[in-house]
Parts: C-alpha cells; sequence; structure tokens
C-alpha cells in the first residue's frame, strides 16, 4: 500500500485533484470531510467543540462552519485549540479507513494543514498542488468568500515554497481543468509505478 498525503493551499484546486485521482482508482480520503464528520452533532468531537467555543457557534443545533471559522481565522489560539480537538479525531478515522484498504491500493488523504500539522511524515509520498496567489485568490472570490476572508485564511495557512520543501510530487494548477487532470495522470502513473517495484 502506497500512502500519499496530497495538500496544497485554500483555492489551488487539491480538491478537483483529489477526485481525480480517485476517479483514477485511488483511494482518496477528504480530510475536510472527516473533520465535519468528526464533528457532527451526537459525537464526542461536537460536546468538546461546544463546550470550547459556546452555543454562538451553533445555528439550528448544527456546529456552523462560517461562525466557527470567523472565530478560529481571527484568534490563533482559538484555532489551535481546535485543531487540537479534531486532528486526533480526524487521524483515528483516516486509521480505520487504512485498515479496510488493500495492500495494493493507493491512499490519498486529502490534507489542506499538512505542512502546519507538521504530518508529511506520516506518509510514504507528499503531493502537493501549488497555484499563483492571484489565481487562488480569484477562486475564492467566485466561491464568495469576501476579501478579507481570503487573506485571512491565506496568511493562516503555509505557503507553497513550504509546500514544496516537503513534497515528491509538484502539480501546478494554473491552467485549465483539463490540464490539471493530465497533471494528475501522469503523477498518478508514477505512483502506480512506484507500488509495482
Amino acid at each position: 500500500m502506497l500512502l500519499v498525503a496530497l495538500t496544497g493551499g485554500i483555492g489551488s484546486g487539491k480538491s478537483l485533484a483529489g477526485q481525480y485521482f480517485a476517479d483514477l482508482g485511488a483511494i482518496v480520503v477528504d480530510s475536510d470531510q472527516l473533520s465535519r464528520d468528526v464533528v457532527e452533532r451526537g459525537t464526542p468531537g461536537f460536546d468538546e467543540v461546544l463546550l470550547r467555543f459556546g452555543d454562538e457557534i451553533l445555528t439550528n443545533g448544527e456546529i456552523d462552519r462560517k461562525k466557527l471559522g470567523a472565530i478560529v481565522f481571527a484568534d490563533e489560539a482559538a484555532r489551535l485549540d481546535l485543531e487540537e480537538i479534531i486532528h486526533p479525531l480526524v487521524r483515528r478515522a483516516f486509521e480505520e479507513i487504512l485498515e479496510n484498504a488493500d495492500e495494493s491500493d493507493i491512499v490519498i488523504n486529502q490534507i489542506p494543514l499538512l505542512v502546519e500539522t507538521s504530518g508529511a511524515d506520516r506518509f510514504d509520498r507528499v503531493i502537493s498542488v501549488v497555484s499563483l496567489l492571484e489565481t487562488r485568490k480569484e477562486r475564492l472570490k467566485l466561491r464568495g468568500l469576501p476579501s478579507y476572508e481570503i487573506e485571512r485564511r491565506i496568511a493562516a495557512q503555509a505557503s507553497d515554497e513550504e509546500r514544496i520543501e516537503i513534497s515528491d510530487y509538484i502539480i501546478e494548477n494554473d491552467g485549465t481543468e483539463d490540464d490539471l487532470l493530465r497533471e494528475v495522470e501522469v503523477t498518478f502513473e508514477e505512483l502506480q509505478r512506484e507500488i509495482i517495484e
């Protein structure tokens, strides 16, 4: 089994790259989705987050990610507290997925905060999706994020240079979706070769 981390800054296109890897046959795990799952209503994670951040983060009894995001991206101590709650729960959920995978599988964990959590050493390979800052900002505007929120989120994350430093493969995503698909295909073929060898 080859255990791969797929990382990239917000707006880089790592989610689309992850989708392409899944289409090609990799087992792709979205850490963002896992981090939502582990704090769903009724889970121990939900209770822990509520205990730390209070009822003001709720909308209709559910954790409102926008409200929580506004708090943690404005306050580093709050962000670290949230990560301390969520990261161990996500790691446990990911380990369960690994237990059910085959030895010949390529398992890709889509993990935005790989550099920030010093998590690269848990993987056999690291892939970073990188994109020009202006391109990323443009994509995020199209998603409806206000400029001040875009700046804040980008500032809270590692730089592309820091990601490149820990990466075995770099996927540049400044072109079309077809260009990205081609880059993913080339990378996937190389990963498959590694498993065979």
